[in-house]
């Protein structure tokens, strides 16, 4: 997996403070169960699993009393060795709840990969690929895979035309040029640092915008490099989601669901 080059000490913050409206379980996302287990102990698991990090920083909803258990027992299972476990508590946004997990981290670490719990079965080689990049030079880099289906922009529709359809088309984005951004992303900490301080100060309608970390630091003006990404590393967000997630745990083809 690895390119040869050092690589940065790096710590992963696991975004695990989501709702889970859509998946109506009526708890957070991070707890509702996956192949016997919570979700997020997938997540954990998978990251620990790749040995990328000194530290995993877990951003955890304010109702999280069901997942200390389980947290605890792992925590227990690494006694030995594995990566520094920190618990912090998740804000009212995404981007509170990554600076949550920014303050949270311990000193030394030179890069930081924000992974979505969500993404429960995320490879271990996208992991690799990531922190590859990193020690290669990059300063911001995320997993992405190709766009399979055809996409068009559009606009709401008005007048006379808004009897017909509520939108019309206005574009077709080229396909070869799009790519579905995933998670881990990884930066260098003091980009990722800076990235959070601006957008500390926007505004809330800039806030809304602002759909990933790395859109962030594409607002500094820094490049972002992509990698391949895996087909493996849905986010599960609706029950469909959750169907695909456990057919790959416990179908005989889940280990091939992905070219590597």
């Amino acid at each position: 997996m690895n390119n040869g080059l050092p690589r940065p000490v790096t710590a992963v913050i696991l975004v695990a403070a989501g709702s889970g409206e859509r998946l109506g379980y009526g708890m957070p996302k991070a707890a509702v169960p996956l192949g016997g287990e919570p979700i997020l102990m997938h997540a954990l698991r998978g990251v620990v699993a790749s040995g990328v990090s000194s530290q995993v920083c877990i951003v955890l909803p304010a109702d999280a009393a069901s997942l200390h258990a389980s947290l605890e027992e792992f925590r227990q299972e690494l006694a030995d060795g594995g990566p520094i476990l920190t618990l912090v508590d998740g804000g009212a946004t995404r981007a509170d709840s990554v600076r949550a997990g920014l303050a949270g981290l311990i000193d030394g670490v030179e890069a930081v990969l924000v992974h979505d719990a969500a993404r429960a079965l995320a490879p271990e080689y996208v992991f690799h690929r990531v922190v590859d990049a990193l020690a290669a030079g990059a300063v911001a880099v995320i997993p992405a895979v190709p766009v399979v289906d055809t996409v068009k922009t559009v606009t709401r529709t008005s007048g006379d035309d808004s009897a017909i359809a509520p939108e019309l088309v206005t574009g077709t984005a080229r396909r070869e040029e799009l790519r579905s951004v995933q998670t881990p992303q990884g930066f260098r900490l003091s980009t990722l640092q800076q990235a959070h301080q601006a957008a500390a100060r926007f505004d809330e309608a800039q806030a809304a915008a602002v759909t990933d970390d790395a859109m962030l630091v594409e607002l500094l003006g820094v490049p972002v490099h992509a990698v391949h990404g895996s087909t493996q590393s849905l986010k599960i967000t609706t029950p469909l989601d959750l169907i695909i997630a456990e057919g790959l745990l416990e179908g005989p083809l889940g280990i091939r669901w992905v070219e590597g």
